[in-house]
């Protein structure tokens, strides 16, 4: 089983806290995530694209880096883990994005992946001029299915003639094409969602769900399983988690019930008021996921708390749902986190089959 990072591109991670800790996002720090990742035989890392944060006490995801430049950088100080861009698609033409993927797999060859961000957040794009109104919510992912589409025939034959209701393009070349297979994650939860990542991606996000509940994304699993029946493709479920860990669960249970009392409920407030304006959002969807309770101090995932045999027990659960083939941490405090991953957890875990290295 695959285990990845979703690296803090933005400031403070995924705790939406102000009793979490406080950084912002730099280069350093993603260089220094990445590498331990590396180290501790970790497959993958991705960052996210967020134009515009919650602000709030906290100012949450208000400071973040740009993902492709970020990566592209990171792709040039590792060896061996698989990187994700990911590209808010009205944001950049497929074409642009194609070539920047192309010319990332030259730096890392065969370790580079595409992230498509079809857009929940309205204020992102509003604020550039560039929403296309909210009838966008009805037919986004039909948006991305032709961006995609434009994007994999540049990479297979370097060139693309296509006619479509969204795209349209005139012969246009890409030379070169890159080497190696560009694998396309989604992260799609309605029914529409699941149907695009079947028929485009190599990977969708499964969203883990509440405290403690490691298995509680089995009904996601099974919807992209049926999705993926249908078009014929096998497309993996990754799960997202947050860990948070220490020696015994009563202490690891003490931090998290910190984050949780401290809550910047302004920022909380604002991302549920983005969360609703997608009124065409079925209760699957990420607009709705977001505004559950368990949703809210840490965005948009599971949440695994204990000492370190408990979150390896619980992760070695995660893993045993039928169609996961692989996680996706975050951690409250990255670097602390991923050392108590690589040499604390990870040796535990029956799913791994990685020699653990103590970093240096």
């Amino acid at each position: 089983m695959d285990i990845g990072v979703f690296i803090p591109i933005g400031n403070n991670g995924w705790l939406i806290s102000e009793a979490a800790p406080q950084y912002m996002p730099s280069f350093e720090l993603n260089k220094q995530i990445v590498q331990k990742a590396e180290i501790y035989g970790l497959e993958f890392a991705l960052s996210m694209i967020k134009l515009r944060g919650f602000g709030g006490k906290t100012e949450f995801w208000d400071y973040n880096l740009e993902s492709f430049t970020l990566m592209a950088s990171l792709a040039a100080v590792t060896e061996r883990i698989k990187l994700f861009a990911s590209t808010a698609v009205l944001t950049l033409p497929p074409a642009i994005v194609a070539r920047m993927a192309t010319t990332i797999d030259n730096v890392a060859p065969g370790r580079f992946g595409v992230n498509i961000v079809s857009g929940w957040q309205m204020a992102e794009y509003d604020q550039m001029g560039i929403w296309p109104g909210n009838d966008y919510f009805g037919y986004r992912y039909d948006y991305s299915s032709e961006y995609v589409h434009v994007m994999k025939e540049l990479w297979s034959k370097g060139e693309c003639t296509f006619d479509g209701k969204h795209f349209h393009m005139n012969d246009c070349k890409m030379m070169p094409m890159p080497a190696n297979k560009i694998e396309i994650v989604a992260a799609g939860q309605s029914p529409r969602g699941m149907e695009f990542a079947a028929e485009y991606a190599d990977y969708n996000f499964v969203m883990g769900a509440g405290i403690n509940t490691p298995t509680a994304h089995k009904e996601g699993n099974v919807r992209l399983v049926e999705a993926s029946a249908k078009t014929g493709r096998d497309v993996g479920a990754y799960v997202l988690f947050m860990v948070i860990a220490d020696e015994t669960d009563e202490l690891a249970k003490a931090k998290w019930e910190k984050y949780r009392a401290g809550a910047d409920v302004d920022a909380l407030a604002w991302m549920a008021d983005q969360g609703s304006k997608d009124a065409s959002a079925d209760s699957s969807s990420t607009a709705k996921h977001i505004n559950l309770p368990e949703g809210a101090v840490n965005f948009n995932m599971g949440t695994i708390v204990g000492s370190y045999a408990s979150v390896a027990r619980m992760l070695d659960e995660a893993a045993s749902v039928p169609g996961t083939k692989g996680i996706m941490l975050t951690f409250d405090d990255f670097l602390i986190g991923l050392d108590q991953f690589g040499q604390r957890i990870q040796p535990l875990m029956a799913s791994r089959n990685v020699t653990s290295i103590a970093a240096e």
